[in-house]
């Protein structure tokens, strides 16, 4: 099965991490050394990521998938 891309939702999936990481004034490379997900790609929207990814995102910035799909 092919995997299926939705453009307009990793947007406002790499909008929303962008604007967390800003808010707590970390860059991408302060964000790497802490995790080792480079969000450089996650940001430019150019790999989808995984659930799994996403919700270490998550843990990282201390905010529940549920609040991070609400602002978007």
């Amino acid at each position: 099965m092919a995997q299926v891309r939705n453009k307009k939702l990793l947007t406002n999936i790499s909008s929303r991490i962008k604007e967390l990481r800003n808010k707590k004034g970390i860059t991408q490379e302060d964000f790497y050394n802490d995790t080792g997900i480079n969000i450089g790609r996650i940001e430019r929207a150019v790999n989808d990521l995984s659930v799994s990814t996403l919700e270490r995102i998550c843990v990282y910035f201390d905010i529940s998938l549920k609040d991070f799909f609400k602002g978007i």
